[in-house]
């Protein structure tokens, strides 16, 4: 196995940052891509960030990266500067880094050496790690989608929700907040989890002992044969990529569930009441039910 000499964590515009040869990926919301916690520390000589733009969040993968280059190794951290780009050289200063910085394309790009000690590396590292939030009696992490709260959307679908059986799936799965009231019935036999933020499944592995459970890191808009003839489908698919609202993502999971749903079987999905998703629900499925809406959502019944 070769040992990386060099990250890359996300995609950044191949015209604002010049990504080394052989960089391994290490973004958790890529599948398949390593895991920038498990970097042995002061062991690249580069790293490359399209930084997040969650201040915890973005604090967390910037000390990673640190802590894993050696001392001198060229760190290049960017971000839209309305997405935290703003806030970048402030940040790596406060770990100890002199950087340079540079505002192309509405981003702003920073680049430093990392110096023999860095600052306040652990803090920040554990200010953005895993941990229990007891508001929602879960394991969780900042960055995942709603980490610290109950989002309306879901709220009004597990009100909504009746008791499920048989086989079925929780598309974009999250912290498995849904995934738990599935699995109360005793009468579903099966239920596959499904994310595309690697620290969601890891914190679903944590909140969802049950047997019948599969959870699998991977982009639901990806061909997935093992997704057929279900009973039901539950989702709160996102609509948001990269930071922009991106309908076609809603509309990527609505298909991905008409198909792995048997005939008769049942999708049900919550989602912000201003997405026109009626449509493409009335082309891929026989039978769509308005069955709530509430502050600003709606929850959906359909069936094949």
């Amino acid at each position: 196995m070769t040992v990386p000499t060099a990250i890359l964590y996300g995609l950044p515009p191949a015209e604002l940052a010049e990504i080394p040869e052989g960089a391994a990926q290490v973004s958790p919301l890529i599948p398949g891509s390593a895991r920038l916690e498990d970097v042995a520390p002061a062991s690249l000589d580069a790293a490359v960030l399209l930084a997040p733009p969650g201040t915890v969040e973005r604090r967390y993968a910037i000390a990673l990266a640190l802590r894993a280059l050696k001392p001198g190794g060229r760190l290049t951290a960017l971000a839209p500067k309305d997405r935290g780009g703003s806030r970048l050289g402030k940040e790596l200063a406060g770990f100890g880094c002199a950087s340079t910085e540079e505002a192309r394309r509405h981003h702003r790009i920073c680049t430093a050496a990392c110096p023999e000690t860095p600052r306040g590396l652990e803090e920040a590292i554990a200010e953005g790690g895993p941990r229990h939030v007891d508001n929602l009696a879960l394991c969780t992490q900042p960055g995942i989608f709603s980490w610290d709260r109950l989002d309306p959307g879901s709220a009004l679908l597990l009100a909504t929700l009746p008791t499920l059986r048989g086989r079925g799936a929780d598309l974009g799965c999250g912290l498995g907040i849904l995934a738990r009231a599935v699995l109360g019935s005793e009468a579903v036999t099966a239920l596959a989890c499904i994310d595309i933020d690697r620290r969601a499944v890891e914190m679903a592995r944590r909140n969802l002992s049950d047997a019948r459970v599969s959870l699998r890191w991977a982009d639901i808009r990806e061909t997935d044969p093992d997704l057929a003839k279900l009973d039901f489908v539950v989702m709160n698919p996102p609509f948001h990529d990269g930071g922009a609202e991106d309908r076609a993502l809603g509309q990527s999971f609505i298909a991905r569930a008409a198909g792995a749903l048997r005939h008769g079987g049942a999708l049900w999905l919550t989602a912000n009441a201003h997405l026109p998703y009626e449509r493409v629900l009335g082309e891929a499925f026989a039978e769509v039910t308005l069955k709530a809406s509430a502050n600003g959502y709606k929850v959906y019944e359909a069936r094949r």
